[in-house]
């Protein structure tokens, strides 16, 4: 009977009001019978039919008002308990000045005041009790016939707890432990669980209290302490869930969609940058702001942040329509979106981008659209200079003309001695725009300062190494690493777009700035513990399978060339590299020659000039590699 009641999803309204009246009559009938010591002569005699009638109409006028039948009895919670005291409360006042009335008209009242004190109580606490009850009955056979879900929290503050309450509400969960660093804390207990050491052997314990899940609340842990908590939980085949900081919460409640699964980029992270907010306000406040390559990874981000310093306009520019529509939807609640301009268009033609500068007259340009994968522009060399060098050439042009202040070119760590046709395309813009900005200083005042900004990969960006495994990872694998020495450096796509507006800032032309990316990461690692976090066992669930270098493909990437030494700024995360600078008029006559020989698909001819312009591009398990053989010879 009792696990049919559970199948009930929801209790009809008028189900609940009728419970509570009953549970309102016997309060207030008990409430005489306890006044006149159960004697029912008594009793009778003081007007008990009315005073009943009179405290259940208010009751029922109180329920409605307050809302207090609306509330699903199976989810009960503090909220709900001051919604009974208050329903109570009010029907007891309303009684009570009823009361007066009738003193203050017929000189007598209706119903004791000592019954209305009483009826308060007991109603309260009925109304309180069979809610609970009915609570712990769903909550019990919610579990029955499976076995239960241990969970343990780090952290035992109020992001912890509030992620207790929460879980209570999962069937079947149960919280079996909180974990603390804080010395004060630890052996506590906490609404009936106790805190234990975090300190201590984790693994020791997660298999004795049979932990299923670590819901980790802590928000100010170090990025190597996680790392060092989540590996422990892995290895003991724990899942690990993660809570959001309080500013994401949504309405300031944290609600069981947000205490998400960590992802890979939990574990590569690294600790928060510090970013000079008030130089990069002063850079974007009331500023017309152009965006190129505003639909993808890092065009888009750049978008979001600079939304938060108040520019005047955003024109957001990108060819592709479906990732420009997707950026449209999401920005329609940002409340700068009436100031943000969607526009789609080549960046490789002139007339267009002349257009958007005639009719929106940017301020700052952050220069976004490229081609980026590289066994792809291995195979289409001249699309890769067509939009990679001819784009950037019309750009820093355009914005030169229309006396833009500051033009930001963000590059790659692949254009550092490049074995590859997109990062010698890059290199190429590099040198473009540095030298442009050289020929502009010559007495100039209001001369466009031309700033790159250089970084390795950014986790999770559009068609990455991270969403490859984890669409191969979801169809059983295998997962496809090329070589088993294979590293990168990565860099979380916020972070790096932070340090864009921050080099950005502090630019003052001419500037090939990098970023401080940390210790590189075998893309191996990436495998193994994505496979990990999915539950499942590398090389036993998931086979993991080397393909062998792509086309132009380094082994290790580079942040700075060998002949290439760095300056440091007033922020430890962004240098500024010393490369050998080159003339304009050589750079912008071979850039002219690639171009041309771009536009008359000579591949092997466009590939030759590249290397001719930049010396060090030697290619890798690339067709290209004969020309450096018969250069080399």
């Amino acid at each position: 009977m009792l696990r049919r009641l559970t199948n009930i999803k929801i209790l009809p309204r008028w189900i609940i009001i009728l419970i509570d009246l009953g549970l309102t009559l016997f309060a207030v009938s008990f409430a005489y019978l306890l006044r006149f010591n159960f004697n029912l002569n008594d009793v009778y005699e003081s007007s008990f039919y009315t005073g009943v009638i009179i405290f259940v109409g208010f009751g029922f006028i109180s329920s409605v008002i307050t809302g207090l039948y609306a509330g699903i009895i199976r989810y009960t919670g503090f909220q709900d308990g001051l919604r009974v005291t208050l329903s109570v409360g009010l029907s007891s006042a309303l009684v009570g000045i009823l009361n007066t009335v009738m003193i203050w008209r017929d000189g007598h009242s209706i119903i004791p005041y000592s019954v209305i004190v009483i009826a308060f109580l007991m109603s309260t606490f009925l109304l309180l009790t069979y809610r609970l009850m009915v609570k712990s009955i769903f909550s019990y056979y919610r579990g029955t016939g499976t076995s239960p879900k241990n969970i343990m929290i780090f952290g035992a503050g109020q992001s912890g707890q509030k992620a207790r309450h929460i879980i209570s509400q999962e069937p079947n969960a149960r919280v079996v432990g909180f974990l603390e660093n804080d010395p004060n804390k630890i052996d506590k207990v906490l609404n009936g669980v106790r805190i234990f050491n975090a300190k201590q052997n984790l693994d020791e314990l997660f298999k004795r209290l049979s932990v299923h899940e670590l819901i980790i609340s802590v928000q100010n842990l170090s990025v190597n302490r996680k790392q060092l908590i989540i590996d422990k939980a892995i290895n003991a085949n724990v899942k690990v869930r993660n809570v959001p900081p309080v500013h994401k919460w949504i309405k300031g409640e944290l609600s069981a969609r947000q205490i998400k699964e960590i992802r890979i980029e939990d574990l590569l992270g690294r600790d928060i940058i510090n970013i000079e907010n008030f130089y990069v306000k002063s850079e974007l406040e009331e500023k017309r702001i152009l965006i190129t390559g505003a639909a993808g990874s890092i065009g888009s981000e750049i978008t979001r942040q600079v939304c938060d310093f108040m520019p005047e306009q955003i024109i957001l520019f990108d060819q592709s329509e479906s990732a420009m529509f997707n950026l449209q939807a999401e920005l329609r609640d940002y409340p700068l979106f009436n100031r943000i301009h969607f526009i789609l268009g080549d960046i490789t033609n002139q007339q267009r981008i002349n257009w958007v500068f005639s009719e929106f007259n940017p301020h700052l340009v952050f220069h976004a659209a490229a081609y980026k994968h590289v066994p792809l522009m291995e195979c289409n060399p001249s699309e890769a200079v067509l939009t990679n060098v001819l784009g950037t050439k019309i750009l820093a042009e355009t914005s030169e003309r229309n006396q833009v202040e500051k033009f930001i070119y963000i590059s790659t760590d692949k254009a550092v001695n490049p074995t590859n046709v997109m990062g010698a395309s890059k290199r190429i813009g590099e040198m473009f725009v540095q030298s442009f900005n050289n020929l502009q200083m010559n007495g100039n005042s209001t001369r466009t300062k031309f700033i790159t900004t250089r970084f390795g990969n950014v986790l999770g960006s559009n068609g990455s190494v991270i969403p490859l495994f984890k669409d191969q990872i979801a169809k059983g694998g295998p997962v496809t690493v090329t070589h088993p020495d294979i590293t990168r450096f990565f860099m979380t796509i916020p972070e790096a777009c932070q340090l864009v507006l921050e080099a950005a800032a502090m630019g003052k032309g001419g500037e090939i700035f990098i970023f401080d990316m940390g210790q590189s990461v075998k893309i191996i690692y990436l495998a193994e513990k994505m496979i990990q976090l999915s539950g499942l066992k590398p090389r036993e669930d998931i086979e993991i399978v080397y393909t062998g270098l792509r086309e132009g493909e380094k082994l290790f990437e580079e942040l700075l060339a060998q002949k290439e030494n760095t300056v440091s700024t007033y922020h430890s995360k962004i240098m500024i590299a010393e490369v050998e600078e080159r003339p304009f008029f050589q750079v912008n006559k071979e850039l002219c020659d690639i171009i041309d020989l771009s536009q008359q698909d000579k591949e092997f001819e466009l590939v030759q000039s590249m290397k001719k312009s930049v010396p060090e591009f030697i290619s890798n398990s690339s067709k290209y590699e004969v020309l450096d053989k018969e250069y080399l010879g």
